[in-house]
């Protein structure tokens, strides 16, 4: 086995993970090597979305190749994805260096008390920073698992590694909200009395809503994308100066034209710098909808940041109940 299709491996299962996909089902079988030597991993037939998350903030659907799952899949409390699947290629590395499995066994609840406690034995060829590795990502506690992070600063994975490059890719069109961004006067407000946010006529209405029920389509219940939204019968200003106030603690550098905004965080995340987009619609005399875009970086960076984002407009966004009952309308 190469060094090379380990470092492959955990390069894609990284950036699964940071588009928000867990495979759930990563065995051998599931790894494919092209004429060139890069490796694909196929039959995502079992994997989960992060949207699929409960409330606990886990995922609760005990799947995968009894072989190779974790053991917190088994317990059937709630698992994190991520971590799962780790797990799965701690035990690909064993088989591909060792040539069997490290867990085995023809009855399957002597199987599932073996992944339970871990036990398996390192063959004695294998070196002393392998067999540490191996140990550090089949820990059957996954809250002291290794970490991806910590992966790639491991001695042994660190031979011959070379982070993959990626090419700078906007997520969503910003001809509307990137191009005020373009000269000196990003830097500036330069808002004008006059101007008002943009209004949405019904047909572009409906087709970002799911039937006519408006609470479908600000109510992000269904999990994150690359863009959310939400509405608010607060003034347009006033929505602005909160977003500005609530993603200034949170290390973003805030620009703003007219009733668009870009949101830029000074540190560099996994992908590089989160850039968020925002833009007020006027959808009624007294009604606004924010859109919310990731532009560029991590998806999950995104979801954490609208997360932390929508605890500190609380008091901005207006909610209706299942009838369509006004639920919250109000700026504190």
């Amino acid at each position: 086995m190469r060094h090379e299709d380990f470092h492959q491996l955990i390069n894609v299962v990284d950036y699964c993970h940071s588009r928000g996909v867990y495979h759930r089902d990563l065995k051998p079988e599931n790894l494919l090597l092209d004429a060139y030597g890069n490796l694909k991993v196929s039959d995502f037939g079992l994997s989960a979305l992060s949207k699929q998350v409960r409330d606990d903030g886990l995922l609760h659907t005990t799947c995968g190749t009894p072989n190779y799952v974790a053991p917190e899949v088994l317990d059937d409390g709630g698992y994190d994805g991520a971590t799962a699947d780790l797990w799965s290629c701690g035990v690909i590395l064993f088989v591909l260096l060792a040539g069997y499995l490290p867990f085995d066994d023809s009855n399957l609840m002597n199987l599932y008390k073996k992944i339970s406690a871990a036990e398996f034995t390192c063959p004695t060829w294998l070196s002393f920073s392998a067999m540490k590795l191996i140990t550090q990502i089949l820990d059957p506690n996954p809250m002291t698992r290794i970490t991806i992070p910590e992966i790639l600063k491991d001695e042994w994975f660190k031979k011959g590694y070379k982070p993959p490059v990626f090419k700078e890719k906007d997520d969503t069109n910003l001809d509307n909200v990137e191009a005020v961004f373009k000269d000196y006067e990003e830097h500036h407000v330069t808002e004008q009395r006059d101007e008002q946010p943009t209004a949405m006529n019904a047909f572009e209405l409906i087709s970002m809503s799911k039937g006519l029920n408006l609470g479908n389509l600000f109510d992000a219940e269904e999990g994150f994308k690359r863009e959310t939204r939400f509405t608010s019968k607060c003034p347009a200003n006033e929505i602005i100066h909160k977003i500005e106030e609530a993603a200034k603690p949170l290390g973003f550098d805030v620009h703003k034209k007219n009733y668009k905004m870009r949101l830029q965080n000074l540190k560099a995340g996994r992908k590089g710098n989160l850039n968020v987009a925002t833009e007020i619609f006027q959808v009624a005399p007294s009604l606004h909808m924010v859109e919310v875009r990731k532009a560029k970086g991590d998806t999950l960076e995104f979801n954490t940041f609208y997360k932390s984002l929508s605890t500190c407009l609380e008091d901005v966004v207006w909610k209706t109940d299942g009838g369509g009952h006004e639920r919250v309308a109000r700026l504190s």
